[in-house]
C-alpha cells in the first residue's frame, strides 16, 4: 500500500471506487444492446457490465486495503483480517438490461462482524448515499433522515417481489395482501439497495423484502440506521444480516407497519 492510499479514509475510498465503477457501468448502459447476457437462474441475469464493475471495485478497494476480506456477487469471496468489503457491483441488473434507469452500486465495510460503512451510488441520477456508523447519513454531502410519517394510511412503502421458482412467492403475496388495505401504496422498483436508500432519504416511508443477499442490503442497512430507521427481520428475534429478510421504517411508524405485515 502506498502512503497516499493509506491516507485515504475508508469512506472516501469507497465513494471514489463506486463512482469509478459507475462510470464503467454508464458506458455499458449506453451500449447495452451489445452486451452478452447470461442467466444464473430464472429471472436472474448477469452481463459483462456486472463483472467489469466488480473487477474495478475489487481492484480499487483491495489494492488500497490488501489485508481486507471480500464478499461480492460476481467474484469469489476471500477471508482477510477483521475487515471485509461487501459489494454489489450492479444492483438492479434487470432494470439496467431493459433500459430502466434505476440501478446502483452498493459498497459496505464490515469491521469485527459489524457493518460500519455504507455507500450506494446511482450514476444516472448523480446521487451518492453515504453513512459511517455514528456519523449520520448523507445524500451528496447533505444530511438525510427518514420521514416523519406516523400514520400507516399515509405511508408509501417499497418492496421486492420474488420471481421464477422462488419458494417464498406465496409468503410475499400474503404480505402484500395484509398491508395494501392499510397504506397509501406499495412500489416495486427493482433495486433493493436504492429502496433502502430511498427510505433513508424519506422518499419511501418503509421497506420490506424476504431472503435478500447480504450484498443487496449491507450498505443500505448502515445508511438506514444512521438516518434514524428502525430495522428488524420478519421475525422479531431474527437479524437481517443473517436471514436477508428486512423490515425498515421510521420508529413512529414501525409497529403498525410490522403488525400489518405479520397479519
Amino acid at each position: 500500500m502506498t502512503a497516499k492510499q493509506q491516507d485515504v479514509s475508508d469512506l472516501d475510498l469507497a465513494v471514489v471506487a463506486a463512482q469509478t465503477a459507475g462510470d464503467i457501468l454508464t458506458k455499458h448502459w449506453h451500449a447495452r444492446a451489445s452486451l452478452t447476457v447470461s442467466v444464473k437462474r430464472a429471472g436472474d441475469f448477469v452481463s459483462q457490465a456486472d463483472v467489469a464493475s466488480e473487477m474495478c471495485l475489487r481492484e480499487m478497494l483491495l489494492s488500497a486495503r490488501p489485508d481486507d476480506g471480500w464478499l461480492g456477487e460476481e467474484t469469489p469471496g476471500t477471508e482477510g483480517s477483521s475487515r471485509r468489503w461487501i459489494v454489489d457491483p450492479l444492483d438492479g441488473t434487470t432494470n439496467f438490461l431493459r433500459g430502466i434507469p434505476h440501478w446502483a452500486i452498493s459498497i459496505a465495510l464490515e469491521v469485527d462482524g459489524k457493518r460500519r460503512l455504507g455507500v450506494i451510488h446511482d450514476p444516472l441520477k448523480s446521487e451518492t448515499f453515504t453513512a459511517m456508523r455514528g456519523g449520520g447519513a448523507f445524500l451528496n454531502g447533505s444530511a438525510i433522515t427518514v420521514s416523519d410519517t406516523t400514520q400507516l394510511a399515509n405511508a408509501l412503502f417499497g418492496t421486492g417481489i420474488p420471481f421464477g421458482g422462488m419458494a417464498h412467492i406465496d409468503d410475499h403475496a400474503a404480505d402484500i395482501a395484509n398491508l395494501m388495505p392499510h397504506c397509501a401504496g406499495v412500489r416495486r422498483m427493482g433495486a433493493a439497495a436504492l429502496d433502502l436508500a430511498y427510505v433513508a432519504a424519506a422518499r419511501l416511508d418503509g421497506f420490506w423484502e424476504r431472503r435478500l443477499q447480504q450484498w443487496d442490503i449491507a450498505a443500505g442497512l448502515v445508511i438506514l440506521h444512521e438516518a434514524g430507521a428502525q430495522i428488524t427481520a420478519m421475525e422479531p428475534d431474527d437479524h437481517p444480516e443473517v436471514s436477508g429478510t428486512v423490515l425498515a421504517a421510521p420508529k413512529a411508524l414501525f409497529d403498525s407497519f410490522a403488525n400489518a405485515l405479520r397479519g
